[in-house]
């Protein structure tokens, strides 16, 4: 991973109340995703399996941000050592910095022995409860220690999204010469501070079993960990992956960008939206809109090479999008954005008609939580 794009720029969120808000407005939107999920599902957008691998990523996004709202609990009140605020990545993602994610990876490492050194919960509570009844003071430090106790807490409770998640196999099909399974995996992009996710399709001719297999396992962990970057094509990345491995054949790979995440009162993004979101004057948690983008790269058909004196591989070609000549610019065999946001904006959205919003998926989430695709 790289470090921080130069092109982002990042904000502190100073204020109590600000940050607060932040943290609910993100609760919310990830608990829509879920809900997009399933949507996707009954649309045949999504098969089962790859709705319950994207519900455990953003589950694991929305365990991310109630860590980092506990370390955050207090930001802007007297807690009596310095401590930082959240960096938000305030005009091109929305999201966190990349650095929030780095220093919590640190953090967690050290989780145990900072709870070691700390009072239990229980304690902390009683003593709060003291120095109101015996002081009449708010008790701001025992509750910053509270609050650090529960980030702590939420870190080695696990299951989190991480700057790196590593593959994971998932067996699909076929038990003999030919397996199927579905890799997954996600990262952290650094250079535009959104979370991204991997799946890809594979057919395994090896002759153990792809996750027991202690040489190959490992080998195509390392491999699939350094392309995960957000520059480069699905084509690119599942024609490195099929040269590397003769006995695993990538029939199809998808990847899923989270965000941005648009919010007239904590985002300073350009284009249609912002104006969007200025215009439609929602209230307080329905002020945002959510991005992301599905992309695909399909194996359209099979062809053998040459491996060695006598014997011959299979090699992959891939299926590439024929309308307007963009298969090869996008290195996909298609491309869908979509947005996620509530009825107000929506509105607003529908009335001004935007350039470039035709193609995009609006699913639009009532004030009751329904969430509907237009």
């Amino acid at each position: 991973m790289t470090a921080d794009a130069p092109t982002s720029e990042r904000a502190a969120l100073t204020d109590l109340f600000a940050s607060r808000r932040y943290f609910a407005k993100f609760e919310r939107i990830t608990a829509h995703l879920n809900r997009v999920a399933a949507v996707m599902q009954a649309e045949s957008s999504l098969s089962k399996q790859e709705v319950e691998v994207l519900t455990t990523y953003v589950q694991g996004i929305a365990y991310t941000f109630k860590a980092l709202s506990m370390k955050y609990l207090l930001v802007g009140r007297d807690t009596g050592q310095f401590f930082g605020s959240l960096a938000m990545d305030v005009t091109e993602s929305g999201f966190p910095m990349f650095s929030e994610l780095m220093v919590m990876a640190n953090d967690a490492a050290q989780a145990r022995r900072h709870l070691d050194g700390m009072p239990d919960t229980e304690t902390l509570k009683r003593e709060m409860v003291e120095q109101i009844i015996s002081e009449r003071t708010i008790p701001t430090r025992l509750q910053f220690a509270l609050s650090q106790r529960l980030y702590y807490e939420e870190m080695l409770r696990g299951h989190l999204f991480w700057a790196q998640n590593d593959p994971q196999v998932q067996w699909v099909s076929g038990l003999d010469e030919r397996r199927r399974y579905l890799l997954h995996w996600a990262v952290y992009d650094s250079q535009v501070n959104l979370p991204t996710i991997y799946l890809m399709e594979v057919e395994d001719t090896g002759r153990a079993p792809l996750g027991k297999d202690e040489r190959r396992w490992p080998e195509v962990q390392a491999h699939l960990m350094a392309q995960s970057l957000g520059g480069l094509k699905l084509l690119t990345i599942a024609k490195g992956f099929d040269q590397s491995f003769d006995d695993l054949h990538p029939k199809r790979m998808r990847r899923f960008h989270v965000g941005p995440m648009y919010s007239h009162a904590f985002t300073r993004q350009s284009g249609p939206l912002r104006e969007v979101l200025a215009q439609a004057d929602a209230p307080v948690g329905q002020d945002w809109a959510l991005a992301w983008t599905d992309e695909v790269l399909e194996s359209e058909r099979v062809i053998e090479e040459r491996a060695g004196w006598f014997g011959t591989v299979e090699r992959e070609v891939f299926a590439l999008d024929p309308f307007s000549g963009q298969g090869a610019e996008t290195g996909a065999t298609r491309m869908e954005r979509s947005i996620i946001l509530p009825e107000r904006p929506y509105q607003v959205l529908a009335e001004k008609t935007p350039p470039g919003f035709s193609s995009v998926t609006k699913y639009v989430v009532s004030p009751g939580g329904r969430v509907l695709r237009y």
